[in-house]
């Protein structure tokens, strides 16, 4: 959604690289470059100026002017007001003192409530919560039916007394849900309201009836990211209305601007707290705004990168195949790259992820144009090996290649070169677990040569070592016998070098 407005961004900072000291035309002209990118994103003119207004303030003042490299100050200026307007610090959910939590979810038809129930109730369950979700929306029809099937894919609980489709009192339904959820000890109740074509009376006096009677904790207002500035001013008018505590942004992986997304929590004075990327249920999450700034700044999304490493990998199998590689190569098989090559796919889309690495906005052409099968097609090499073959790639002939080809349906040549690439691999893993790394770079740990090399043990005699050249040896033992190092040394002791006795005759 933040390509294009990354994009005018870095082409902006390009400009001010190498330069000592920034003059008021170039601050000028980058505000002006900044206020285009950011109106062309679709952003709130208030929020717009006020943005702008800020930068050139704090442009102008000491912290550039004396600093070592101006344009990396501007780009920190960027980075920090746009954390400002995305709303500060993370908002996290409130829970009640007394369980059960009431969420309720509000917002317009078609901005993705329902399934944004599922998701968010599935992020509860993985925070160690009990949700139950709430058929509220009588009115859609299917909508209780939408509810339940995405409750069910989402492992959680579902109230649903009503069949809806203009059927039952949805005020009524979520008094009742209350009582349920302190009978069946559900901690958390996400309540789904319904939602209409535009903003009416009908649908804020229905909204105002289940807020009064369920008096929520938390009112979320689900907001369609891809559908601009209607976006910010239906937000208004809501909150005018109904109120609501936070926002949460549907749709956020579109093509749209994403003018919403940094105009919302300015505009309206409420923070977004969650975010949906994704059709997947597990495309959701907190809302950071640091994270989400350097993202459209291209410095990538490294903290979030690990928490979804840390969700998915086992410490325990982690430890597992750190000490395979420490015993030596052979000891990874094609069976723990097959299991790790699973569990990356269970962190998401490839490119996504390779998206949140800092630096990778370079190559988002490469990246948006990744062929996210191959993963699947090598998954499916593997398969068709024996488990004989899978522990011992080395037994892979030609006859065998062939067999495995046709098994995953892909030519020879591919059998051959994932075998090559996967010795390669293997060889580089087990050197880094090791402490070798990277071969071509000794003496530094991590980086190849193991650290300092050992020294060949020395052999032990009696004295210090003496030369092997007789007249040599005589001038150093008169030197150390001067010194009053030579002691108490027997003459039996002397023996004359191999090369010597090699001339004498035999005894």
């Amino acid at each position: 959604m933040f390509d294009t407005l990354s994009d005018r961004l870095a082409a902006t900072f390009k400009n001010l690289r190498g330069k000592g000291r920034l003059s008021e035309a170039d601050i000028d002209a980058t505000t002006r470059e900044i206020r285009i990118a950011l109106l062309e994103a679709d952003v709130a003119l208030p929020v717009v100026r006020a943005f702008i207004k800020q930068i050139k303030e704090r442009a102008q003042g000491a912290e550039v002017s004396r600093a070592l490299n101006p344009s990396q100050q501007i780009v920190k200026i960027v980075n920090e007001e746009l954390v400002a307007i995305l709303g500060g610090e993370t908002r996290r959910l409130r829970f009640a003192k007394t369980p059960p939590t009431v969420v309720m979810l509000a917002g317009l038809q078609g901005a993705g409530k329902t399934t944004l129930a599922g998701k968010l109730g599935r992020w509860l369950k993985a925070e160690g919560h009990t949700p139950l979700l709430v058929a509220c929306d009588l009115q859609r029809p299917n909508a209780v039916n939408q509810l339940a099937v995405v409750a069910e894919q989402a492992g959680v609980a579902v109230f649903a007394p009503e069949p809806g489709n203009g059927v039952g009192d949805p005020v009524k339904v979520a008094e009742d849900s209350l009582s349920y959820a302190r009978d069946k000890q559900y901690d958390v109740v996400v309540v789904d309201t319904a939602g209409r074509l535009g903003i009416d009376e009908e649908m804020m006096r229905q909204a105002a009836d289940i807020r009064d009677a369920v008096s929520p904790d938390e009112v979320l207002f689900v907001v369609d990211a891809m559908i601009g500035q209607d976006a910010v001013s239906t937000a208004e008018a809501f909150r005018d209305g109904v109120g609501f505590d936070g926002v949460v942004l549907s749709k956020l992986d579109g093509d749209a601007r994403g003018g919403a997304a940094l105009s919302i929590a300015q505009v309206t004075g409420r923070q977004i707290m969650f975010a949906s990327n994704g059709e997947k249920l597990d495309d959701f999450d907190a809302f950071h705004p640091d994270r989400m700034a350097s993202r459209i700044l291209g410095m990538g999304d490294v903290l979030t990168l690990i928490e979804q490493a840390e969700r998915t990998f086992s410490q325990q199998e982690a430890e597992k195949l750190a000490s395979k590689l420490a015993k030596g190569p052979k000891e990874f098989t094609l069976e723990d790259f097959l299991a790790q090559m699973e569990q990356v796919r269970k962190m998401g889309s490839i490119s996504k992820l390779l998206g949140m690495m800092p630096g990778m906005g370079q190559m988002r052409e490469q990246i948006n144009n990744l062929d996210e099968r191959e993963v699947d097609r090598t998954a499916a090499i593997i398969k068709s090996m024996t488990p004989g073959e899978r522990a011992d790639p080395k037994i892979i002939n030609g006859s065998r290649r062939v067999r495995i080809a046709r098994g995953s349906g892909v030519d020879v040549s591919a059998v051959k070169g994932l075998v090559e690439r996967f010795f390669e691999a293997r060889k580089m893993m087990s050197k880094m677990a090791q402490g070798g790394g990277m071969p071509g770079m000794p003496g530094m740990p991590g980086m190849g040569g193991g650290g300092k090399r050992k020294s060949k043990p020395q052999k032990k005699g009696k004295g210090a070592r003496r030369s092997g050249n007789p007249m040599k040896r005589q001038a150093d033992e008169q030197a150390a016998a001067q010194r009053g190092e030579g002691a108490g040394a027997d003459p039996a002791d002397f023996e004359l070098p191999q090369e010597f006795r090699d001339m004498l005759p035999p005894k």
